[in-house]
């Protein structure tokens, strides 16, 4: 009987640990020096916008809306075959990508 008690009491003691440590606030991520230089042109980027001069293909497939996996490596084959971005509106020039798309797009952009 003294087993058996104890071992509920154990069970529930590490039961109310679990609970108390999954509840707790988790630590704010600090930027690492090491990160790709995607990640951190995202965190200088202003709030709430893409830049297209620094960001990857999959940031750009995952934050626009109707890129798809083709069209947001077509942007960055761009990039990289012009030099960067000068305007927005450039974007234009990357096949597949129309004035629609774009002014979709518009306000998620930036190329600073």
């Amino acid at each position: 009987m003294r087993t058996g008690l104890l071992s509920s009491f154990a069970f529930a003691l590490l039961l109310g640990i679990t609970g108390v440590v999954n509840a707790a606030p988790t630590a704010t991520a600090k930027t690492d020096p090491a990160a790709p230089a995607s990640s951190q042109a995202a965190a200088t980027a202003k709030p709430g916008k893409l830049n297209l001069n620094t960001a990857d293909a999959q940031t750009i497939q995952s934050e626009l809306s109707g890129i798809g996996e083709a069209k947001a490596q077509a942007i960055v084959a761009y990039r990289e075959a012009n030099g960067p971005f000068s305007s927005v509106d450039e974007l234009l020039e990357v096949k597949g990508i129309g004035k629609s798309l774009l002014d979709k797009n518009r306000d998620k952009l930036d190329i600073n």
